[in-house]
């Protein structure tokens, strides 16, 4: 149905008549991707020890039709090798001028978490091979909603603040990649700022979270009869764990730097459910690099640490017998569920991109990627990013 319906769109435009052709745009763009890992029996972003093009390869057109008197309309339609290049609507929202400087969107929308979010998908739009997956790992990146932008100057700076509310609805990565989740009332401010060589932006959103652990993959569900359990002795412990319309909330800072051919980019981010088993995370990076004429050499360090706060155990019980034959841990089983969100990783890159046409670019990156306490990974992979 999905690309049955991304046709019908295609063909449409086809059919339309000459007058409005010159006020709609067809733009572009696609990366064909391949990857391995280094060693056996690893992973890494989707990638195992056999060659596969599938993970990050993709192909994306974006149509924006002007409608006049400052309305017009945007939709991406996206085509993912991780996804057997099933074809959905990544973005599909109208948006209007209010003023010069001021534009209203409303639709499904890209969610403004990372200096880069605008340019997720389009590879060449940035140096790397991809976004340093320690800082930008949230699955979702869209939203259903509003957003209000203002671009103004502020003295030498030019400024732009984005202001969002909406929902999303869909899966997050917790305890796989399919956890259900609702994010309510979301709403937040991005402000960028610019000045010659330099960027810098803040960002924060907060939203009422619920999220569902049923379709964690282990078999057992020891996650949820843990939360039971720890219900049955203490339940205000048990609501602690539990994620539903909890306060969420996403915090950020970066800067980034194009000074006489050196590049420095860097993001400092947090996200945090509170009275949940979600583990705080906090996370960053640095990447620094040098453009050689058509060559830009890059390397990237990152680090992120997902931790949990412990408020309830010292006041569950140690030990509950509950019959002659079966004596259960309360207090243990509360730290455990903790601890079983609780992660350490750093990541370390090295690349290289040679723009060998005036609308795309060949990239090879090398990344190692150390779990604490699991283990290295490490992947090479080479791609082709372009526009058109």
């Amino acid at each position: 149905m999905k690309k049955t319906l991304a046709a019908a769109i295609i063909v449409a435009l086809g059919a339309t008549s000459t007058s409005a052709l010159a006020e709609t745009r067809i733009n572009g763009f696609a990366s064909i991707v391949a990857g391995v890992m280094t060693d056996k029996d690893t992973s890494l972003f989707g990638y195992s020890d056999n060659l596969s093009f599938k993970p990050e390869s993709l192909f994306a057109l974006q149509v924006s039709s002007d409608l006049g008197e400052g309305l017009s309309a945007t939709a991406q339609i996206m085509s993912r090798g991780e996804n057997d290049y099933s074809t959905e609507f990544e973005w599909a929202y109208l948006s209007y001028e209010i003023s010069d400087s001021t534009q209203v969107n409303a639709g499904k929308l890209r969610i403004p978490f990372y200096r880069y979010s605008d340019f997720l998908d389009v590879g060449y739009a940035y140096n790397w091979a991809r976004p340093p997956q320690t800082v930008y790992n949230l699955v979702f990146s869209t939203f259903d909603g509003v957003s209000i932008v203002n671009n103004h100057t502020l003295g030498d700076w030019d400024s732009s603040i984005q202001a969002i509310y909406g929902s999303y609805d869909g899966s997050v990565n917790l305890l796989s990649n399919e956890d259900p989740a609702e994010l309510n009332n979301m709403m937040g401010v991005n402000w960028t700022v610019s000045y010659d060589w330099l960027t810098a932006r803040a960002v924060y959103m907060v939203a009422e979270t619920s999220i569902s652990f049923d379709n964690n993959p282990d078999p057992d569900q020891i996650l949820n009869q843990g939360i039971s359990l720890v219900g049955a002795v203490f339940p205000e412990a048990a609501d602690s764990l539990v994620v539903n319309e909890d306060n969420g909330s996403f915090f950020g800072l970066g800067f980034s730097v194009d000074y006489n051919n050196f590049l420095i980019d860097a993001e400092f981010t947090t996200v945090e459910v509170e009275d949940s088993i979600v583990a705080t995370q906090e996370q960053y990076y640095v990447s620094v690099g040098y453009r050689f004429d058509t060559y830009t050499v890059y390397a990237i360090t990152e680090h992120r640490e997902d931790k949990n706060d412990d408020n309830y155990s010292g006041q569950l019980p140690a030990v509950l017998p509950l019959s002659a034959d079966l004596t259960v841990y309360p207090q243990a089983t509360y730290q455990a569920l903790l601890a079983s969100q609780e992660e350490e990783r750093d990541a370390f890159t090295v690349g290289v991109r040679y723009n060998f046409h005036p609308a795309a670019a060949l990239k090879v990156d090398y990344t190692s990627y150390d779990v604490k306490g699991v283990g290295e990974s490490n992947l090479l992979s080479v791609g082709v990013n372009l526009v058109f």
